[in-house]
């Protein structure tokens, strides 16, 4: 006789587990233009900065991953790795990618919009909050564990980034060779939650697959075909 334990185990399809591995690049490449930049002074990772005067296309892309010292650049490592591994093990390496670009250049371009012409924009805040805000929206329920859940993380991830933030400049702001370092780009991390929220929006009216939807249809009424 076949034990009860087999037959669970036999019948127990669980999907393949994802190999992360994306968030370690992102985490790495963010690192290493922080080196280039601090410890080895390449002149041409400056040209990676957002400069609000006169900006670059690829700018609003490259100044995500540049960073105004190490206390900035930590924090938001710490938070990339936490929130972009959750979203890269829910929805994989290149929806954690797209995530990553679109939300660090929206907040970047809101940023360019809002603020002064004489403003320089760097760091990864504003992807980290859309990150945020991607991992949370994926995985919601109204199950008010999870609401509390979120709101308990969410305020704690607000507090620290605006901290490492606000550590990454002096107060109000510093004039570096002409131009104004913003000490909290709050215009960026609303907008990078805000892009977040869009992206997941916009993905949930794409039809899904034939086949998820007969698999979904087939556990919800027990049949097979």
């Amino acid at each position: 006789m076949i034990s009860q334990l087999e037959l669970g185990k036999s019948g127990d399809k669980r999907k393949p587990e994802k190999r992360v591995s994306g968030i370690f690049w992102i985490i790495l490449l963010n690192i290493g233009v922080y080196v280039a930049d601090h410890f080895f002074q390449v002149r041409s990772i400056k040209t990676l900065y957002l400069y609000h005067n006169w900006p670059a296309w690829y700018q609003f892309l490259t100044a995500t991953f540049c960073h105004a010292n190490w206390n900035h650049l930590s924090s938001n490592l710490f938070f990339l790795y936490i929130f972009g591994k959750l979203v890269e093990e829910e929805e994989g390496n290149f929806a954690l990618w797209l995530s990553y670009i679109l939300t660090g250049a929206g907040a970047n371009l809101v940023s360019w919009l809002v603020l002064p012409r004489s403003a320089v924009s760097v760091g990864a805040s504003g992807a980290v909050f859309g990150l945020f805000t991607i991992s949370v929206l994926v995985k919601i329920s109204w199950d008010w564990r999870k609401i509390l859940e979120v709101l308990i993380l969410g305020q704690f991830v607000i507090e620290k980034v605006m901290e490492a933030a606000q550590a990454s400049t002096a107060l109000p702001g510093t004039f570096r060779g002409g131009y104004l370092m913003q000490s909290v780009n709050h215009i960026a991390h609303l907008s990078g939650a805000l892009v977040g929220v869009l992206l997941v929006w916009l993905l949930s009216k794409v039809p899904s697959d034939p086949s998820d939807q007969v698999s979904t249809l087939q556990r919800k009424t027990g049949r097979t075909p």
